[in-house]
């Protein structure tokens, strides 16, 4: 693992325990960081998130986290041991509502392909 990975993975820990313990915002909904991504020299660092909600709260969320980025970089600058702090953009992760989405369709196309294989069993004739 290299460190630019261990670094991103720090990140994605304490931006989450961030979000959980100290950020009172009420536009943040359920919100979990799914992923960061860092440029090599470690000067800016891609935040992606995920909010169970409808589309309204996919929107206030990231309103909020911009608003709050500044106070999360002190805080990340607090609490990680590095010499230069990377700037944090937050971007909107959609991948999870799309697994389930694809999850659903697999699961209708099996209740379909079952459905069309139920015909009646024969009867087993008994030896005498």
């Amino acid at each position: 693992m290299s460190r630019v990975e261990k670094v991103a993975e720090e990140i994605k820990r304490e931006v989450s325990l961030i979000l959980q313990e100290e950020l009172y915002d009420p536009r943040l909904g359920f919100t979990t960081i799914t992923r960061v991504e860092l440029t090599p020299d470690l000067s800016f660092a891609r935040i992606y998130f995920s909010v169970y909600g409808s589309e309204q709260q996919w929107k206030d969320t990231q309103e909020g986290l911009e608003h709050a980025s500044g106070f999360i970089r002190r805080l990340l600058g607090e609490r990680l041991k590095l010499r230069f702090v990377p700037e944090v953009v937050f971007k909107g992760d959609h991948s999870s509502e799309y697994s389930i989405l694809i999850e659903q369709e697999i699961q209708k196309i099996r209740k379909d392909k079952n459905d069309t294989k139920k015909t009646p069993r024969r009867a087993k004739k008994k030896k005498k």
